[in-house]
């Protein structure tokens, strides 16, 4: 209510504010919190997964909870936020507690809770938003009954949660690939004028991700874990809702969805129907161009960064025509 009041310049004043309080917040918060974080124990199968070992994990629960912070401080509050923070949240949470369990938690039961926290979210988008879809790089738009619109954000949802937490192995890749995402969102965003708040909730949770990576970028210091990339996941998922157009998600994290959803795609297909795909493809892709192609983590980060930024320019510059 109180940014209502305010002028545009107060307005401007507050959202830096928001901003700065989320970078400094989460790079004191990890500086300080991280050695109470439960320790990596290493990954047997990822390339130089062992590396890992002993370093702290999980610091996905301190970024998530000065977004959550600098939203509720910050940003106007409005019910339908205040329930996509709760969900964040909720999300974050259930990643955590894995990432602090003696026995990692199976697929089944992450996935399942992933699928909850997904049905949640298309519940509150359709009570709050329409299920009128744009597609916005054809200037044209169709509605869909509610229920398959819910269906479809729930599948929407819980993939991109999954394809996210499957790129998190490499120091500061699925980090730097969300805040790609999430700022070519924030520029769909003031292209189509899309309500004010939202895009202030995507600088403050890309901020705090910068935060993070502050301290993971190689040789990193600590990792997110399940806490973080969940969290990353959902809020982009969310993001991508917001615009109207969720069909942009394809290509705004294009990246993140091959990295992360071919492995998942090869273990479905294989698991489930018996086909096998890929055999010469290590996956997630990130352990394929560093075991097979010799990338190195940098290079890895780097070039998988430059392609979804040509990817997200383009589709900005399409957007516009």
């Amino acid at each position: 209510m109180i940014h209502m009041l305010l002028s545009e310049e107060q307005n401007a004043l507050i959202a830096f504010m928001g901003i700065l309080f989320a970078f400094v917040a989460t790079v004191i918060a990890t500086g300080r919190l991280n050695q109470f974080l439960p320790k990596d124990a290493g990954r047997a199968f990822a390339h130089d997964g062992k590396l890992s070992a002993g370093k702290p994990r999980g610091a996905g629960i301190i970024f998530v909870l000065v977004f959550v912070a600098a939203a509720l401080l910050f940003v106007p509050i409005q019910a339908e936020t205040v329930i996509y923070l709760i969900l964040i949240a909720i999300s974050m949470m259930t990643g955590f507690l894995d990432d602090a369990s003696k026995n990692p938690w199976g697929e089944y039961k992450k996935g399942f809770l992933d699928l909850c926290v997904a049905a949640m979210v298309a519940f509150t988008f359709l009570k709050y938003n329409t299920s009128y879809v744009e597609l916005s790089l054809f200037h044209k738009g169709f509605e869909l009954s509610p229920i398959l619109f819910g269906v479809l954000t729930v599948v929407l949802v819980w993939t991109s949660v999954n394809v996210t937490n499957c790129s998190d192995g490499v120091d500061g890749l699925s980090g730097t690939l969300t805040i790609i995402t999430l700022m070519t969102i924030y520029v769909i965003d003031r292209i189509k004028n899309v309500d004010g708040s939202f895009p202030l909730l995507i600088l403050l949770f890309a901020v705090c991700i910068l935060g993070y990576l502050w301290f993971n970028a190689t040789p990193s210091k600590l990792m997110m874990g399940d806490a973080g990339s969940r969290a990353m996941g959902l809020f982009i998922s969310i993001a991508i809702l917001k615009t109207g157009s969720p069909l942009l998600y394809i290509p705004v994290a294009l990246v993140l969805i091959l990295d992360g959803g071919l492995g998942l795609l090869k273990v479905a297909l294989l698991r489930f129907l018996k086909i096998g795909i890929l055999k010469k493809v290590r996956t997630p892709l990130h352990d394929h161009v560093r075991k097979v192609w010799d990338w190195s983590n940098t290079q890895t980060v780097y070039r998988f960064a430059i392609i979804q930024i040509i990817i997200g320019v383009t589709i900005i510059y399409l957007i516009q025509l």
